[in-house]
């Protein structure tokens, strides 16, 4: 299915790397593009010694709600020169509560694109939300790294594969990116070094190459490192400019506790992800 609605999650500093990554992804592939400007609303302690004057409030209140309009009016010029069908809207939430009013402009879509979390200069909430957008939107979402990307048709794209629901379910999101790519590289790793179940990778990269796709296999054993680094070292010795892979293969509280490949790929990512979980 082609990718005709995408929704892009504001930032509310800098220069918007990831909307201006899918106002021309949006362009490329004719796709109406929304912004999604969240103001964090702030929230009343609730070990306060004493109540929170009501002008600190109000002050507080003013300045997520400036910040967001903010980003909306620089999403809103972003769009009129790159001349993609776009709108933009507003979301109020609370900081650190629920998140299901971003979700609901979110579901209706076909790709959500947000970017990567900064650790110099920090978005609200930022991590927590692509998790809960991977978990919780029923749709695929497209990271940007905080340094930006100009590669809004990607032509060499690694696909990360190990059977999984989630991997299959980013491939078949990718597939209208995929299919302008010139190169694509199946990425397998593997623990053991007798593989169970014949050629590892070969089963996708046939269904791959029935799209008419120029696809390879790529088998790591055993490697030194691990999953993250793997992915990361391939992708730099290899000059991919996008990577599509399942996200969080296992549950919220195992991912929490024990970290996973996900969550050091999008600490330490240099070009685009497609995740879907």
């Amino acid at each position: 299915m082609p990718i005709k609605d995408i929704l892009t999650v504001l930032d509310l500093a800098g220069d918007q790397p990831a909307a201006k990554y899918a106002l021309e992804f949006g362009r490329i592939h004719d796709s109406h593009v929304t912004g999604l400007a969240v103001s964090f609303e702030p929230v009343v302690p609730a070990f306060a010694a004493a109540p929170m004057p009501v002008d600190y409030l109000q002050a507080a209140h003013e300045q997520a709600v400036a910040a967001a309009k903010s980003a909306k009016s620089q999403f809103d010029e972003l769009a009129r020169i790159a001349g993609t069908r776009n709108e933009s809207r507003m979301a109020e939430i609370l900081t650190g509560g629920p998140l299901e009013n971003v979700l609901a402009h979110c579901r209706p879509t076909d790709l959500v694109v947000i970017g990567q979390a900064n650790p110099d200069r920090p978005e609200p909430m930022r991590e927590l939300l692509i998790e809960t957008l991977l978990f919780e939107s029923g749709v695929p979402v497209l990271i940007v790294p905080y340094i930006g990307s100009e590669a809004y048709q990607p032509r060499n794209v690694l696909v990360g594969w190990d059977g999984s629901s989630t991997a299959t379910r980013a491939i078949h999101a990718a597939l209208p990116v995929l299919e302008k790519a010139d190169k694509i590289t199946v990425l397998v790793i593997e623990k053991k070094s007798t593989p169970e179940n014949g050629q590892p990778g070969a089963d996708v990269a046939n269904y791959l190459a029935r799209h008419n796709m120029d696809v390879t296999v790529d088998v790591l054993t055993n490697p030194q490192t691990g999953v993250a680094d793997a992915v990361l070292n391939h992708v730099s010795e290899n000059s991919n400019d996008l990577v599509v892979m399942g996200g969080y293969g296992h549950s919220r509280m195992r991912e929490f506790l024990f970290g996973g490949a996900t969550r050091e790929i999008l600490e330490a990512m240099t070009v685009p992800i497609l995740m879907a979980h």
